[in-house]
């Protein structure tokens, strides 16, 4: 067995391990703890109206799960457009991917809410589908004007402030009563999900998933240059409009369910090809979903016991653990250039 089998086999191992544990973590802590032995009889018990049994399966348990489902989603998406742009801090929050679908869930969810309407999942899919459709198409606008990819990433983020502005513009202009939930959701959070939502997303995200992986040999020949993936038959038109829809697609489900999440597009991706020192597709793919939702799982469990029983936002903490790594790597590319 080859020293890159092992790697690629411990790199797995060690994903799924970090995924259970903290998967336990999450079932059993919170403002109501629930001990490992109490929590592992509810789950074989199945369904009952015990109060813990009611706090595992309709509170806790959604919300695992979309943590998972929802950060293993933003990874791949990050790893899809640092793969199309060839930058390592391209990612959906820096790009105003995610702002452009919150923003145009934002009016959605306004323009319901006055109306006294429930919208379904799908639509507020669609909707962020939309708004991150039309931020890729302003920012691929921009990359057809600038010539450095430094020029580019400053286009995003001014598009994505332009995007939260607008957003913080149209709360302001909710109803008194809807105002908290749109806040809560705007500022990034897992909480609130059923399992309406989960079963949504997931086959949502299952979808995108096979998209990239059916793609990962294209992307493989697109890494080494574009003259040498048409050389492999790769028809780059088509190529890059699905990379475009399934990165979209993933972000917007992201955003549609929990709000815009930061810098775990960016951060994970690089922290799985450290982990496994390869930037094969066919491996990073399925390890940065793993990488994502334990990064978020963790980042979700800080954020709701640090400060108990006041939560913060899911964003707050990703940011404080995915910038620096961001500016690792920033620092990292230039001491290879010099």
């Amino acid at each position: 067995m080859s020293t890159r089998t092992v790697r690629t086999a411990a790199g797995f191992l060690i994903l799924i391990l970090l995924a259970a544990v903290l998967f336990c973590l999450s079932l059993t802590t919170g403002t109501g703890r629930i001990s490992a032995s109490e929590a592992i009889r509810i789950l074989m018990q199945g369904r009952t109206d015990s109060p813990s049994a009611r706090i595992i399966f309709d509170i806790r348990m959604p919300r695992t799960l979309s943590a998972m489902l929802l950060g293993g989603a933003l990874a791949v998406a990050g790893f899809l457009l640092q793969s199309f742009f060839r930058n390592p801090i391209a990612g959906p929050f820096v790009l105003g991917i995610s702002s452009g679908a919150k923003l145009c869930v934002a009016l959605v969810m306004i323009a319901a809410m006055q109306q006294g309407m429930l919208l379904h999942s799908g639509i507020l899919v669609a909707a962020a589908f939309a708004g991150a459709l039309l931020c890729m198409l302003a920012v691929l606008l921009f990359a057809g004007k600038v010539r450095q990819m430094a020029q580019l990433i400053i286009s995003g983020v001014m598009i994505g402030y332009i995007c939260s502005a607008l957003t913080d513009l149209a709360v302001t202009f909710a109803d008194d009563a809807n105002i908290v939930n749109l806040h809560n959701w705007s500022r990034g959070s897992f909480s609130g999900t059923g399992w309406t939502d989960v079963r949504d997303m997931a086959v949502i995200i299952a979808a995108a998933m096979a998209g990239a992986v059916l793609i990962s040999k294209p992307i493989a020949a697109y890494q080494l240059g574009e003259e040498y993936a048409r050389s492999m038959g790769v028809r780059i038109l088509p190529f890059r409009i699905g990379l475009i829809l399934l990165s979209s697609l993933l972000a917007a489900c992201v955003t549609a369910f929990a709000g815009p999440v930061s810098f775990v597009g960016i951060a994970v991706p690089h922290l799985v090809r450290s982990l496994f020192r390869t930037a094969r597709p066919l491996i990073i793919i399925p390890a940065a979903f793993l990488g994502g939702s334990v990064f978020c799982m963790g980042c979700d469990l800080l954020a709701r016991m640090l400060f108990a029983p006041q939560e913060l936002s899911v964003s707050t903490v990703t940011a404080v653990f995915g910038a620096p790594v961001v500016l690792w790597v920033m620092l990292r590319r230039e001491r290879g250039r010099s």
